[in-house]
């Protein structure tokens, strides 16, 4: 089988063009093409789950050990042709500046993926063969055997920075994409996911594959990433013994849909059914609902619409004051404080479950990985137990209130985070299950506890 991490030298080298464009081109080759992606990012999982039509799977070597990860890996790939790995930021960005841990050259290691690298090429010649072959020799371990060059001014161009690197780095140079070769990645934000949903995205697909195969030599990247099939070494999204089905209601649409698959499969593997409903099309909670999840999204692009929702208001406040046990995540916490005021200054009433209101602003609030203790009476985890996630958000909460849900340690220290009321807990930060399977059973347990 082949399998191999796209990196890049950097942010914004083109990594999101490049995988898509290769998944799509090596599809329409008739073969299965599964997607993965370094590190927690949602967006770029909805890209690969549209190209390839099976769900991408987030895999981070902070938020989970190297055997979840490479269970992950394994179990996604049974049946398909080709495994590609998006790497996050640089090929050895993550979450110290003095390892690897949390970067895509750690998730290479782990699931001995060997590595295509993607340079920026722009305005340089042999100098690109510098940058390539430090990022062969920065650690010896990295298996680096490819790169692929973007916003080339010419094919003259192209065969002079192939030159330099094939002669200096001993690594082919597989292809490239001239500057403007394709349009520019449609939005990250509103609409996209509705987008995806319809179709509308899929002429942007092709025409990118067509793009790829004009100037990527496809048969060699098949032949220099050849990898060896990855054993299923943990055991955690087994079904377990001695469950009993219990009815979990989940908010999803284009509103609420920052879910991690393992999340999902973790909660079905411990006995959760799960139901499906939209706060979006004014769908109330399933009445035979024991427990609650609303996870991350855009709410602020759809604040008005859901202001005006009062079914699902309704619903979800009545199913959170019943004692239902509640997760809600980043998007989920914003939709059950009092108001939204979005980018405009505009403000939507939300639920009022929690004290308070949130508001947009132009500079990012938060961003990064979280190590989470719980605090007493939080049903999902214990003052004793420890989960990992990330937080990753542009609005801020405006309110008080002496309820904290949890405390979370990132770069800059701990801090109290959230809100914590009966057996509802929500805050800006996404869980990764994953990291502390537990949590899974506390929160199933808690539902078997309540009353319908």
């Amino acid at each position: 089988m082949n399998r191999f991490v796209l990196a890049g030298t950097g942010s914004g080298v083109g990594k999101t063009t490049f995988t898509i464009g290769i998944m799509r081109a090596l599809m329409k080759r008739g073969l299965t093409v599964q997607g993965f992606k370094c590190g927690p990012d949602y967006i770029d999982p909805t890209y690969h789950t549209a190209v390839t039509r099976r769900s991408s799977r987030n895999i981070d070597s902070f938020m989970m050990t190297e055997d979840v990860v490479r269970t992950i890996v394994a179990r996604n790939s049974i049946d398909s042709d080709v495994s590609i790995i998006e790497g996050v930021m640089g090929f050895y960005d993550g979450k110290s500046p003095l390892s690897n841990e949390g970067s895509a050259a750690h998730i290479s290691e782990i699931t001995d993926s060997p590595v295509i690298l993607i340079v920026n090429a722009a305005s340089m010649a042999r100098s690109v063969a510098a940058i390539v072959k430090g990022f062969q020799q920065l650690d010896e371990n990295a298996n680096i055997v490819g790169v692929i060059a973007n916003r080339l001014g010419s094919k003259g161009h192209f065969e002079i920075i192939k030159t330099a690197i094939e002669h200096e780095c001993n690594i082919p140079v597989l292809g490239y994409l001239q500057k403007g070769a394709v349009p520019a990645l449609p939005s990250r934000h509103l609409g996209l996911v509705p987008a995806i949903e319809r179709g509308e995205l899929d002429p942007y697909f092709n025409e990118l594959a067509d793009a790829i195969e004009a100037t990527v030599d496809l048969d060699l990247l098949l032949q220099v990433t050849k990898a060896a099939e990855l054993e299923q070494t943990s055991k955690i999204f087994e079904t377990q013994e001695n469950v009993q089905e219990i009815h979990l209601a989940v908010a999803k649409d284009a509103a609420f849909n920052f879910y991690y698959e393992e999340n999902f499969e973790l909660l079905k593997a411990n006995g959760a059914k799960l139901h499906f409903f939209s706060p979006l099309e004014n769908e109330p909670v399933p009445e035979q609902a024991q427990g609650l999840y609303i996870g991350g999204g855009f709410p602020e692009e759809f604040a008005e619409k859901l202001a005006q929702n009062e079914q699902a208001k309704t619903s979800i406040k009545q199913a959170i004051e019943k004692g239902i046990p509640t997760l809600a995540e980043c998007g989920g916490f914003m939709y059950l404080t009092e108001e939204i005021f979005n980018h405009e200054g505009n403000g939507y009433k939300m639920l009022g479950v929690i004290p308070g209101s949130v508001r947009m602003q132009e500079k990012l609030a938060a961003l990064g990985y979280r190590e989470i203790t719980g605090v007493d009476g939080n049903f999902l985890i214990g003052e004793q137990e420890l989960a990992k996630g990330h937080e990753y958000h542009y609005s801020v909460y405006e309110g008080n209130h002496e309820t904290p849900a949890y405390f979370t340690r990132g770069r800059f220290g701990a801090k109290k985070e959230g809100y914590s009321h009966g057996n509802l807990v929500a805050g800006y930060t996404h869980f990764h299950f994953a990291s502390n399977p537990q949590i899974v059973k506390n929160w199933l347990a808690a539902c078997l506890e309540v009353r319908v």
